[in-house]
């Protein structure tokens, strides 16, 4: 079920949330507004503002004071790490890992004998990642130039893959769970807060660039994402809705309504183990 929501052909789309991302990364770098990307105003060098941001989004105060400054940059839609049951010595892929915070709340979790890979498509985003993990001392950290359609890792590498709020973007979500899939370890596992879908948007919204990048117009419908999610080849599926996130969405496109039609949703699933066809070990 390869999708593409809006009039702009794919490499458009994928062009213009690049070139949106930068301006991200380069207003975040001066401690300025963030562009046209709405979720991401909240960019500021006032640290009041910024945790008051990602707190409503799930994280705490010692998750923000545990990061090098400026890796949180309010672009997300959840917490994942919520919901990814970290365990010591794994191996963490974060998709559109951006200026690297979930990378390096992930790394936290996973400790000096775990390993995690951060992966963007926005050059400016993995050179602020790259200082910020400098400035960090994150030695098992790493980031890498890629689309998350298209990952640059090996076969069966990941214990889990976390994202927040970067497959909405994709106009190939089916190839994102496929890849997803592929780069995960047997019985390996999927973490996601993403924005999904729960009515039809109308084409205007659709097909609008900044709604697109703001991380709205590209989201999917919950059962369109379950049935992709099934072709990829995973089990144990689960969506769970955030009604409530509809009030901080509302804030991402004051008055466009867009709040009507998209929530924050939780995603989990696990690729299953290679004794799960014919036995019931797994």
């Amino acid at each position: 079920m390869s999708e593409n929501n809006s009039s702009l052909n794919a490499d458009q789309l994928r062009q213009h949330v690049r070139e949106s991302y930068a301006e991200v990364a380069e207003a975040s770098n001066a401690g300025d507004c963030c562009g046209e990307v709405a979720s991401c105003c909240g960019v500021s060098d006032d640290t009041a503002i910024n945790t008051l941001i990602s707190t409503r989004l799930g994280y705490s105060e010692d998750d923000l004071a545990n990061v090098p400054a400026g890796a949180d940059m309010g672009l997300g839609c959840g917490n994942p790490r919520a919901i990814a049951s970290l365990k010591a010595g794994e191996t963490v892929i974060d998709l559109g890992s951006g200026g690297g915070f979930d990378a390096f709340l992930a790394a936290r979790e996973v400790g000096e004998g775990g390993h995690v890979i951060g992966i963007d498509m926005t050059p400016a985003m993995i050179s602020k990642a790259r200082k910020n993990a400098e400035k960090g001392a994150f030695s098992q950290v790493e980031f890498r130039l890629g689309e998350i359609e298209h990952l640059p890792v090996a076969d069966n590498t990941a214990d889990i893959i976390i994202s927040n709020c970067v497959i909405n973007l994709s106009p190939f979500k089916d190839q994102v769970f496929a890849d997803a899939f592929r780069a995960l370890k047997p019985g390996g596992r999927l973490a996601v807060s993403d924005v999904v879908a729960t009515a039809v948007m109308p084409d205007e919204m659709k097909n609008d660039p900044m709604l697109h990048a703001g991380c709205m117009a590209g989201a999917s419908l919950i059962d369109d994402l379950e049935v992709m999610m099934q072709a990829a080849g995973f089990e144990q599926i689960s969506i769970v809705p955030k009604d409530a996130s509809r009030d901080f969405i509302r804030d991402w496109a004051p008055g466009s309504g867009v709040e009507a039609y998209v929530v924050s949703a939780y995603i989990e699933a696990v690729k299953p183990g290679a004794c799960c066809a014919d036995s019931a070990c797994c």
